[in-house]
């Protein structure tokens, strides 16, 4: 039935038939090609926005193409279209084709494809699942709660984002492999204000499903009293201190810099290029022992999961780092093969008008054997991060500087006081070596995660449990 509803959504538009299919197939996948594919797309997204009570925007957009890639050896051809129509499809294959300095055409039949068994998330429609009344009265309930929460809350912003995504992908092959991807995104910020300082807090969550996800246990309700939480706590922090300290990291959101000090570290263009800090070291100690790290593409509702990848892979969970050592790389379809192993599910791309590259899904550390509150309590002094802002990764060299959001002091194996401006300051590589502790609380972000890579974005999951980490630089504004 979802074929049959993808292939409508898609096809029909441009009234094309398996036939044309055919013919676009024969026309860019001609002999003396290595491969590629035909990425159909159609989303359907809206977004709503509150501001201290009252609606301060709202959109909705839709948009519908085709990217056609040839692959001839290392060389990639690739053109795109937003109409899906026969003459559209046949030019941009043969623009392709020649790009990629390929063959003669040649024929390709249609077939179906391998999907998966069991799908991950429903096929809702976001957009469909409240109306225009409901969307707004579940901003002004965030934005009630929040008030509720402390009377020193001044202001309150949040917004709402959903999305349809309908995907057809055609490999060169002729195999067609269909998906239907629903996502849904909240997000709150708050200031708070006392004795004339400001301060702010955010918080948000979502995954692929419909909008009843931030009714169910009032997730909409939870994110607002969280924000407010975090902003208050800020109220109260002090100067962060600078210098060479253990780091305990929480657990959840701050796997974000093992998504970005390393994650990127393991893809496979990075990795076949030689220019990831991680290149030709498959089978070498990496990490301190205990240290497992996965890709899982699988893991239903998440923001991070698919059924199938961009490019119509099966995804799956990938070993990366297992007890220290590193065992392989993500791969798509063309990196894969120029490296002598296979995709790994982990072809992505932002739209029809952009080529698929080896990214991260859901990117996690596996838990380990101590109680956070042993980890917190094994040290003198130091710095317990629980969230993180923003941050810059070199790829090459792994260095790395991340803002922490919230974080703490710890004194004689105890959470003291709340600290602002700390920035942690290191190398991705390093770092895995430096942890001395892994937690037995292994948790997955609240689903906020976009990964951007050479101006791609695409949603992602991190995760992790608690950490503890030795001899970490500190940035922050007065001496350890």
């Amino acid at each position: 039935m979802i074929d049959s509803f993808v292939r409508q959504t898609l096809l029909d538009p441009g009234n094309v038939t398996e036939g044309g299919l055919a013919a676009v197939l024969g026309t860019a996948f001609g002999r003396g090609t290595d491969g590629g594919d035909c990425y159909f797309q159609f989303i359907c997204q809206e977004g709503w926005s509150l501001e201290d009570g009252l609606v301060k925007s709202a959109s909705f957009n839709i948009e519908r193409g085709v990217g056609i890639r040839v692959i001839s050896g290392e060389q990639t051809g690739f053109a795109y279209s937003d109409e899906i129509t026969l003459p559209a499809m046949l030019e941009a294959g043969r623009t392709a084709r020649s790009i990629a300095g390929a063959g003669q055409t040649g024929s390709v039949a249609v077939r179906p494809g391998v999907g998966r068994e069991s799908a991950l998330y429903l096929p809702d429609d976001p957009l469909g699942s409240l109306d225009e009344a409901r969307k707004i009265g579940l901003l002004k309930h965030v934005d009630a709660e929040a008030r509720a929460a402390d009377p020193r809350v001044t202001q309150v912003m949040c917004s709402l984002a959903g999305v349809r995504e309908v995907v057809l992908i055609l490999t060169a092959e002729g195999e067609m492999v269909t998906d239907v991807r629903p996502l849904v995104r909240m997000n709150v910020q708050v200031l708070v204000e006392q004795g004339g300082r400001r301060e702010s807090g955010s918080a948000g969550g979502g995954g692929r499903s419909g909008y009843v996800y931030f009714t169910e246990e009032d997730r909409a309700g939870a994110y607002a009293r969280e924000a407010v939480r975090q902003a208050l706590v800020n109220l109260d922090a002090v100067d962060a201190p600078a210098g060479s300290m253990k780091v305990v990291l929480g657990p959840g959101w701050p796997g974000v810099l093992l998504h970005e000090a390393i994650g990127h570290g393991l893809e496979g263009d990075f990795n076949r290029k030689g220019t990831s800090a991680f290149a030709g070291r498959v089978g070498e100690r990496v990490a301190a022992p205990g240290i497992t790290i996965v890709d899982d593409g699988t893991l239903p509702g998440r923001r991070g999961s698919l059924n199938v990848d961009d490019e119509g892979t099966v995804t799956q969970q990938t070993m990366l780092i297992e007890d220290g050592y590193l065992r392989g790389y993500m791969q798509d379809r063309l990196n894969g093969r120029l490296s002598g192993t296979r995709s790994t599910g982990n072809g992505r791309r932002e739209s029809y008008a952009h080529l698929p590259m080896p990214r991260m899904t859901n990117t996690y550390m596996l838990a380990g054997g101590h109680d956070p509150a042993e980890i917190i309590a094994s040290v003198d002094r130091g710095l317990y991060a629980v969230n993180f802002g923003g941050g810059q990764v070199d790829i090459t060299s792994g260095k790395f500087v991340f803002s922490a959001s919230e974080a703490y002091l710890i004194e004689d194996g105890r959470v003291t006081r709340p600290v602002k401006g700390a920035t942690l300051i290191g190398n991705g590589p390093d770092v895995l070596t430096r942890v001395s502790m892994v937690g037995s609380d292994l948790e997955l972000d609240t689903g906020v995660g976009t990964c951007g890579k050479e101006g791609q974005g695409v949603p992602v999951g991190v995760g992790q449990p608690t950490l503890r980490i030795d001899g970490m630089t500190v940035g922050g504004t007065q001496a350890a």
